[in-house]
């Protein structure tokens, strides 16, 4: 069912027909819009010079559905896979049975989830060490997958490379798995960077995997946010997520930085909507492009051509 949620519409003109027609999407949830006119026009005022780009990957930039089937993560590639053992496939089943109802339930605190995560991800990751992947399966794997990045997404990533604003991707899904599917279906380019699991290879069989696990809700404690990344200049910030997990991704930005947080709601729309709209300044409801960043990216560069 389709929800009317651009509750704000009457003070939307200036941004939705002077700036973005695509903010009068009924899928666009904005609960402060003087806020974001102000974000608005400073990105725009600014430019790309002074943008950067912060990201999680699944369900973020790639798809959650398409043509009403459930689309693969980064961690389902590998689950739904036909070129690994059946029981393998069974034993991820029973764990995403088990654990993903408590990563996504809005009503647990996130303290009682990392616990969790942690248990999920680490059973996870023991079971691919005993599979023998090598590289040019991973190749095929994604080909095969219904992995799919969001419409629009080659769009963006050329226009941010072309910029030189950096991306970026904080993922708590599989390193080498998300880099394939950017490579697939886009490209990796110079401006990206990926914090994610990646594996370990040896003679190109994977034999574990490096540093400790990145999952949906440590994703702000990676090396990455103590080592001046984020000492760039860059003082704009766009955040992008599908989780309140993600929130945490820009933890280490300047105290000065002006961060818009986009969030992604993908499911559980009618009991999780409000938490979204507390939580992030625009909220995208089932939605699967890119759109509203490849027009804020038109405007903040216009005057810069």
């Amino acid at each position: 069912m389709q929800m009317k949620i651009n509750y704000f519409w009457k003070h939307v003109r200036y941004l939705s027909f002077h700036r973005f027609p695509e903010l009068s999407s009924g899928n666009v949830c904005i609960a402060n819009v003087d806020k974001i006119n102000q974000m608005v026009k400073k990105f725009i005022s600014d430019g790309p010079d002074k943008l950067q780009i912060v990201t999680d990957f699944d369900q973020t930039l790639t798809m959650h559905s398409y043509q009403n089937k459930r689309c693969d993560s980064c961690h389902g590639v590998l689950d739904n896979s036909s070129y690994l053992p059946d029981d393998f496939r069974v034993k991820v089943a029973k764990l995403r049975d088990t654990y993903a109802p408590i990563e996504f339930d809005p009503h647990i605190e996130t303290e009682k989830k990392v616990p969790k995560m942690e248990e999920w991800w680490t059973q996870v990751h023991e079971l691919l060490g005993t599979l023998n992947i090598s590289k040019s399966l991973i190749s095929k794997m994604v080909a095969q997958s219904s992995v799919r990045l969001r419409i629009g997404c080659d769009e963006l990533f050329k226009s941010l490379d072309k910029w030189h604003v950096p991306v970026l991707i904080i993922s708590a899904g599989l390193g080498d798995i998300l880099s394939e599917i950017l490579t697939q279906q886009s490209a990796v380019y110079n401006n990206m960077k990926i914090v994610s699991n990646f594996m370990k290879f040896k003679e190109d069989k994977m034999v574990g995997f490096y540093d400790e696990i990145i999952h949906t809700f440590n994703k702000n404690q990676c090396a990455i946010h103590k080592s001046g990344y984020f000492n760039n200049q860059r003082s704009n910030i766009i955040l992008l997520g599908d989780s309140v997990g993600d929130l945490h991704l820009a933890d280490g930005a300047k105290d000065s930085s002006t961060i818009l947080k986009i969030g992604y709601l993908n499911e559980r729309v009618e009991e999780s909507l409000e938490i979204y709209k507390n939580a992030f300044d625009i909220v995208l409801v089932r939605t699967e492009n890119v759109d509203l960043m490849n027009a804020l990216m038109k405007r903040v560069t216009d005057n810069k051509v």
